[in-house]
């Protein structure tokens, strides 16, 4: 899966699961800001990504963590690495 493939794709589910209009997902914008996050909803951030990419996501996968594009790249890797 190549990278355009994932962007897509997280945005999509994001969008539903976090009720956020698709367009206001930009790669520089603060991830928490916009979804609105709190710590259950990274909960349910890590099982839905768990669930549509088949890849674990740890507590220490997420510092640094704080733009959308920082969000992508985690995905990339580790669905390369696994």
């Amino acid at each position: 899966m190549n990278k355009e493939a994932i962007i897509e794709k997280i945005n999509g589910f994001l969008s539903d699961e976090f009720e956020v209009d698709i367009e206001t997902i930009e790669p520089d914008a603060v991830l928490k800001d916009t979804l609105g996050l709190d710590s259950l909803d990274y909960v349910d951030l890590v099982v839905t990504v768990e669930s549509n990419f088949g890849v674990k996501l740890g507590e220490a996968d997420f510092v640094g963590i704080s733009t959308f594009e920082n969000f992508y790249d985690l995905i990339e890797n580790k669905i390369k690495n696994k």
